[in-house]
């Protein structure tokens, strides 16, 4: 198999401390938090312990200082395990950039060495019941009154939403421009009008926390928001492709996950005198599905080479994005076929990862959404005429 060689001894020792992590305080705990919908904020405190959070973030503001190969490692690993419940990624990777990347000197001192300690969670509330990837259609709004915003809205689908210390809230600030009318504010959960709803019930990814989100007449004063009034939307858009590589990483390494587990079972698994892999069938099907696997490694490998040099872009990230949770639907659909009933099992880990993989057709922009950023850039619309 190609040998990969983006990651340095430094980051292999790091890769070392993550699995160790895993073994001991998430595997054998993992089928609790699915139960529990939720995972103990302990484990995010012994996570900051083990320098586990905000890993690219530099150590002037509390984070291990490390570069994106870090965090890689650590969403590699937590997808091998198939462990979706603790969202590390999305509380160091997609949330802490935000206020790396936009925030005064004054936020990042507040809340960034906090989010690398597992003291504050942190979360990012963007899709709303009326849409999720629409985002300029949104309608959740931040009015200024004097020294303050006065937020009301609802989001959904928010994960980390039932734990979250912290939220980067996308509004509204202008309800009558649409882009240009979104800001980021940051928003503390203990603020009198905000209010959580029901733990939301999912299909997979069981152990994660996703929530519904209420604000009624919040007020947070202005010294929250985010960057500039109005800058919202191109911040979340410079963001997303660093999402969607998170996405990517997190769907090669569970189809690569899931072969290793099908590959041991039909090797072991009895059948006609013989054992399921010596047939022909499984034999093809896997070398295919191995082929394709490899074939993905290699380009998010190079996707993640390309972003630690500032050349990865949104078609990049949605091509990524698209090829990577496709293919390990399909993965999952036929390694747990391989299973038998056994795959049907909530016991067995291909049966979570079944499930868990549907999600990331959705998560970070569907897709169709995928597809339209590609179908755009290849064959951008001609100007409308008029007659």
């Amino acid at each position: 198999m190609i040998p990969r060689q983006i990651f340095s001894p430094d980051h292999e020792l790091f890769r070392d401390t993550v699995r160790r992590f895993i073994e001991e305080h998430v595997t054998p705990f993992h089928a609790q938090w699915e139960k529990e919908g939720q995972v103990p904020r302990e484990l995010w405190l012994k996570a900051g312990e083990f320098g586990l959070l905000c890993c690219n973030v530099p150590e002037e503001y509390g984070g291990l200082g490390g570069d994106f190969l870090h965090s890689a490692v650590l969403i590699e690993e937590m997808a091998r395990a198939g462990a979706t419940g603790p969202t590390f990624y999305l509380h160091s990777d997609i949330v802490a950039p935000y206020l790396v990347d936009f925030g005064t000197e004054e936020q990042k001192r507040k809340w960034l060495p906090k989010m690398a300690t597992g003291e504050v969670i942190a979360a990012l509330g963007m899709s709303e019941p009326s849409g999720g990837s629409d985002v300029q259609a949104m309608r959740t709004q931040a009015i200024r009154d004097g020294d303050d915003y006065v937020i009301n809205g609802q989001k959904v689908f928010i994960t980390n939403g039932h734990t979250a210390d912290l939220l980067v809230l996308a509004c509204k600030t202008d309800p009558k421009a649409r882009g240009k009318g979104v800001s980021l504010i940051l928003v503390e959960t203990n603020r009198k009008g905000f209010t959580r709803g029901r733990k939301l019930e999912k299909m997979g990814c069981k152990a994660q926390d996703t929530s519904e989100l209420f604000f009624a007449d919040v007020h947070v004063p202005v010294e929250n928001l985010l960057g500039s009034e109005g800058g919202g939307f191109a911040m979340l858009m410079t963001q997303l492709a660093q999402e969607r590589l998170v996405q990517a990483i997190r769907g090669v390494s569970s189809s690569e996950a899931a072969l290793e587990w099908t590959k041991d079972y039909v090797k072991d698994r009895k059948m006609f005198g013989g054992t399921l892999g010596d047939f022909q069938n499984t034999r093809f099907k896997l070398a295919s599905l191995t082929a394709e696997v490899l074939t993905q490694r290699v380009f998010v490998d190079r996707c993640i080479e390309m972003h630690l040099k500032g050349e990865f872009d949104a078609v990049d990230a949605a091509c990524a994005k698209l090829v990577t949770t496709e293919l390990q639907g399909k993965v999952m659909d036929e390694c747990l076929q391989f299973f038998g009933g056994w795959g049907y099992m909530w016991e067995y880990p291909i049966a979570r990862a079944f499930a868990d993989a549907r999600m990331c057709r959705l998560g970070g922009g569907t897709a169709e959404v995928m597809r339209q950023i590609i179908g755009n850039a290849i064959l951008p619309r001609a100007p409308k005429t008029t007659a």
